[in-house]
Order: structure tokens, then sequence, then C-alpha cells
């Protein structure tokens, strides 16, 4: 299947989407703007995953699996334990391959933003004092450094696949949800 871009009409009407990207990228915004956009089910797989105190829950797979079964949703890929149920089901990933940059800037702020103001983000959960980074090798800013090549070439081995959308910028993830995501399926309902 090819590679799709910003401007490319899509092939079918997305039912089941996942959006890839590296941390910070902004996949759980894109969901939740794609959920509204086209009545679609979003589930953020952080609220699943993480328990009280960082600690995974176990109830995970079991709850991606069930969520997966529906037919129609949008979430994050993301998660290597239900990667592959969630690609099994999906019809579209939007890939959201932002610069280096970008993705680490918004990733800074992010967290900074986050910690400063006390912002409970799953089941209690704040983000870490921000000297962490220093003394926890899984720290989400070490995290997000570390993973950025990883996560181009994950996405890339998909495109045989599913059909992938790849969105480089602000400015291409805008025009793709003005343009051929909220035009597809309208064909048809004329």
């Amino acid at each position: 299947m090819p590679l799709l871009g910003p401007a490319d009409p899509l092939p079918h009407v997305p039912r089941r989407i996942l959006v890839a990207g590296n941390t910070g990228s902004g996949k759980s915004t894109l969901c939740l703007r794609i959920a509204q956009q086209r009545d679609l089910r979003r589930i953020e797989l952080d609220s699943l995953y993480w328990g009280p105190q960082w600690t995974p829950r176990p109830e995970f797979r079991a709850e991606v699996a069930a969520f997966a079964q529906q037919d129609r949703w949008v979430t994050e890929y993301q998660y290597n334990e239900v990667r592959r149920a969630l690609l099994a089901r999906a019809d579209t990933v939007v890939w959201l391959d932002h610069p280096f940059a970008t993705v680490m800037g918004r990733l800074v702020s992010r967290t900074v933003r986050r910690r400063a103001r006390g912002v409970e983000l799953w089941n209690g959960n704040q983000e870490p004092s921000l000297w962490s980074v220093f003394t926890d090798s899984e720290h989400i800013l070490r995290w997000g450094w570390k993973t950025y090549r990883r996560n181009r070439a994950r996405v890339l081995a998909l495109v045989d696949e599913v059909v992938v959308v790849r969105l480089s910028g602000q400015g291409q993830v805008e025009r793709w949800l003005a343009g051929p995501l909220a035009s597809v399926g309208q064909e048809r309902a004329r």
C-alpha cells in the first residue's frame, strides 16, 4: 500500500484508526480531534496501562482486546504487548512524523508544565521530579530521546500491512484533518 501524505485522498472511510508517533508528538491530542470529527470511540492507552504509583495494571491486555473488537475507534499505537492486537483490527494508521526538535520541544514543555502545575495524569499519578531525568533511565524525556529512530522504523514497516498517512509538522496535521479526513465518506452521503 502506498504511504499517503496530508493531501492524498483516503482509499476508504476510516473506522478503526491508530495514531503513531514518538512520545510527545501529539498522539493523544490528535486521537481526541479525530474522535470528535469522525464520531469514533476513543480511549487513551496510558489510562488503561498505568495504575496508582506508576504500576502497570494487570487488566490492561484484556481491556485493550475488548476495545479493539469494537467497530469504530481511535487510539494511540503504543505498548508492545498490545500493538499486534490493535493493528490486526485497524484499517488506518496516522503517523505523526514530526522533526526531532519539534517532538523534544513539545515533550520538554509538556513535562515541565505538568510537573509545575501538579497535573494528575492517570489513576493519581503525576510527573516525577524533573531532577529524576538524571537518575531514572526510563524518565519520559530520556525515553523520548532514545526511542525516536526506533519508532520511525516501526511505523515504516507497517506500510505493507495497512494504510499509513504520514504527517510531518502541525501544518500537515491541520491540512489532513480539514481535507482528506473531513471529506472522506461525504461523497457517498450525497
